[in-house]
């Protein structure tokens, strides 16, 4: 499960990359209740989204406002300069070189072997995320990749994450679905961020790329597909039911950014 007590390669941040900042907050304050703060024009309108009074994402303007919106999921590191060093010899890529983000930290933003984007966030005054894993927040990631053994390797080696093979029947390539944990103690469960799913062909044709899926917990699903569709989100998935994990959907915003909600089974 996400938690807040970050690690070296625990999700620390998300934020959105979008054509509009003012419609993209628009749209999440009606789908997931979301509050804001604006950063002011000297942080380009970067907006802190928050729920229940704790930091949850953030919304800010992409580099190319004619390109599709866009969620980055970034990773805890203690030295961004080294992990990034790290990620360029595990053969992944720098799209963005470290730098400081004023006195809050300081992040690179990168890729991995099989393209799909991250980042890297080094604590300053931020240390993260103030609330996951509840109503409104981040509560699952999942990579979406062509190639499963190579950012396998890649991850492990920047990360020292960890694998777990699951047989799941029905899911793309082969029903195999790869839950991935920080390293470190406890349980796996208390370890996990998330799951690996591969891209077959048909998927591929569908205009599916590597990328990181983010989930945001929801008390009712479909209501808030609902609500979404009303704001103009288009459905990608319909929303489903998976035992013991609960319901959910895929979608994407009116700037065309992927996101999910979920909705999870109750406990017992």
């Amino acid at each position: 499960m996400l938690t807040t007590d970050f690690t070296h390669g625990a999700p620390v941040w998300v934020d959105l990359e979008a054509p509009v900042v003012d419609d993209a907050v628009a749209f999440y304050r009606a789908v997931l209740d979301w509050e804001f703060r604006d950063l002011g024009a000297e942080a380009m309108h970067y907006h802190i989204c928050s729920a229940g009074g704790r930091s949850v994402a953030a919304i800010g303007p992409g580099p190319d406002p004619a390109a599709a919106g866009g969620w980055k999921l970034y990773f805890h590191t203690e030295d961004v300069d080294a992990t990034t060093k790290a990620v360029e010899q595990a053969g992944g890529s720098v799209l963005v070189p470290p730098g400081d983000v004023g006195p809050m930290g300081r992040m690179a933003v990168l890729a991995d072997p099989a393209g799909a984007r991250f980042a890297l966030w080094q604590p300053g005054t931020v240390p993260g995320l103030e609330r996951v894993s509840e109503p409104g927040s981040l509560t699952w990631t999942e990579l979406y990749t062509t190639d499963p053994a190579a950012v396998r390797r890649f991850y492990s080696t920047v990360f020292d994450w960890e694998f777990t093979d699951h047989e799941m029947p029905g899911l793309p390539g082969g029903g195999t679905y790869t839950v991935m944990s920080r390293a470190g103690k406890g349980s796996v469960e208390e370890r996990t961020i998330g799951g690996i799913v591969p891209i077959v062909p048909e998927m591929a044709s569908a205009g599916v790329t590597p990328l990181w899926q983010l989930y945001f917990a929801v008390a009712d699903c479909d209501a808030t597909v609902a609500t979404a569709r009303r704001h103009g989100a288009a459905l990608v998935r319909p929303a489903m039911t998976v035992e013991g994990v609960g319901r959910w959907a895929h979608l994407t915003d009116p700037s065309g950014a992927r996101f999910s909600v979920i909705s999870e089974a109750p406990a017992g």
